[in-house]
């Protein structure tokens, strides 16, 4: 578990972009370095697709834009790495389901094309849970991303956006775009010792991307720090005419995103014990205690939190899970009530399970989820804030049912239930040297602030950052 090294790989993206922008180094090898790296290591399996001759034209563009004075965003020139339900015209989305591994995109996403505006350079896409469904990050009928935290022990990459947090966390990629409907960009980044943002719902648009729940379904960054996370997001952030969600958005989140951080005090709140949707393991309390020691000993003790009455987190994750299988089977019940399809048997009854909710039952759970922001909006009113844990263990070895980690997915959805902005957020290590995270809420609409009182804690939580050894993998 080697400290943080300068290694042209594990550098922040905006450092490398610096470097890029200044003629240290050109955009077609830091893209040469990361694709020399992704095809050195496959048994890590983060990628399903790559990219290389696309990815290097790309960066060759990027030069010459570069060359002629010419910078399309902060993030020029930088690669990056997309799930693989973000379509992008003539490469496979197959969603992480052989169902669909022929079928090759005709379009391309909003996000792409913001990724492409930007200057950005796409080295492919990465693996995920099939159809976004699950948190371990398992996905046997397509192969799952390994967690390189552990050679020996196949342990849970965090899903869904499994490949992503992999990539990230091994170097493969100094960024990655990921989707998150239940933590399914926080888990992965909790699970690999990176940062997950989960942006406010509407933040970026999610126009041709493969849905899961319509209501739900966010994308956001995993990155090596929080001022990564908001780069990235600030490049893809704003209005899409072909995603409602945006336009619902009120315009002073983005505008208040674009705005440099805030140098002010702290404003953050920690949930109370009781409130917590699920219980941790001993070694998820030993590192919840000491990233609180951690705070206060550098004078920034939380107040804590104790929510409405109304308001209750379990029941939160709970209906967040009603109105995620309710609207997935709308998507794709007929593929999995069709046995000739090649679905996982596992994905296969968390989709058939949703057509077994009542209208009626959705219908209310969509009320309460209403009711929720509201009341949660208003009792955060002063705080911008609130702590709480993100896992209630490190990854564990992944099993055939795929049960081990439901204590991190009722932590992590009561937030998608609530529209809410959440960042996970490295922690620390548990005994077998695995990582762990915590996470930040705040009201929809409340990034900017998230983010700024994320940047801050960022080294106080994880005053030295590591990186996993990679000599198994041959990197």
């Amino acid at each position: 578990m080697p400290d943080q090294d300068t290694a042209l790989h594990f550098r922040e993206a905006r450092e490398l972009a610096r470097a890029i922008r200044a003629g240290e180094l050109s955009s077609r090898q830091v893209t040469t370095h990361f694709l020399d790296r992704i095809a050195r290591a496959p048994d890590l399996a983060a990628y399903s697709v790559v990219t290389a001759e696309r990815a290097l034209a790309q960066a060759e563009a990027a030069d010459r834009l570069l060359a002629a004075g010419i910078s399309m965003g902060p993030l020029h020139g930088v690669p990056v790495a997309v799930k693989d339900s973000v379509q992008w015209a003539g490469t496979v989305a197959s969603g992480g389901s052989q169902a669909r591994r022929d079928i090759v995109s005709d379009e391309t996403s909003a996000a792409v094309r913001g990724l492409s505006a930007q200057g950005m350079v796409i080295l492919g896409k990465t693996r995920m849970t099939e159809f976004a469904f699950g948190l371990s990050g398992q996905n046997p009928t397509q192969g799952t991303a390994r967690n390189p935290w552990d050679a020996v022990t196949a342990r849970a990459p965090g899903g869904s956006s499994s490949g992503a947090g992999v990539a990230v966390a091994a170097g493969l990629a100094p960024l990655a775009l990921g989707g998150d409907t239940g933590g399914s960009v926080r888990a992965p980044a909790a699970l690999n010792g990176v940062v997950g943002y989960k942006p406010s719902s509407g933040v970026i648009s999610r126009a041709g991307c493969l849905p899961l729940s319509d209501t739900l379904d966010v994308l956001g960054p995993i990155a090596r720090s929080v001022a990564d996370a908001r780069l990235l997001t600030q490049a893809l952030a704003g209005p899409d005419i072909d995603d409602d969600a945006t336009l619902a958005l009120p315009a002073a989140c983005i505008a208040a995103l674009r705005r440099p951080a805030a140098p002010r005090g702290s404003a953050v709140a920690v949930l109370a014990p009781q409130a917590w949707p699920a219980p941790l393991a001993d070694e998820g309390l030993r590192i919840w205690h000491e990233a609180q020691e951690r705070l206060d000993q550098a004078g920034l003790t939380p107040e804590t939190w104790h929510p409405p009455a109304s308001l209750s987190f379990a029941r939160m994750a709970d209906d967040n899970s009603l109105v995620l299988a309710y609207e997935a089977y709308r998507y794709f019940g007929a593929l999995a009530e069709d046995p000739a399809q090649p679905l996982w048997d596992v994905v296969r009854a968390r989709i058939a399970a949703g057509g077994r909710i009542a209208r009626a039952d959705y219908e209310a759970a969509l009320q309460r989820r209403q009711a929720d922001m509201a009341t949660f909006a208003a009792a955060m009113q002063g705080i911008d804030a609130l702590l709480m844990p993100a896992c209630d263990q490190a990854a564990q070895a992944l099993d055939a049912a795929d049960v081990r980690h439901a204590g991190l997915g009722r932590l992590l959805r009561p937030a998608n239930f609530l529209g809410a902005a959440a960042i996970a957020l490295p922690a620390g290590f548990d005994e077998d040297g695995m990582p762990m995270a915590v996470q930040l809420l705040a009201p929809a609409g409340g990034d900017a602030a998230l983010l700024d009182r994320a940047a801050m804690l960022e080294p106080v939580l994880a005053p030295v950052a590591r990186t996993p050894d990679l000599s198994a993998w041959g990197l």
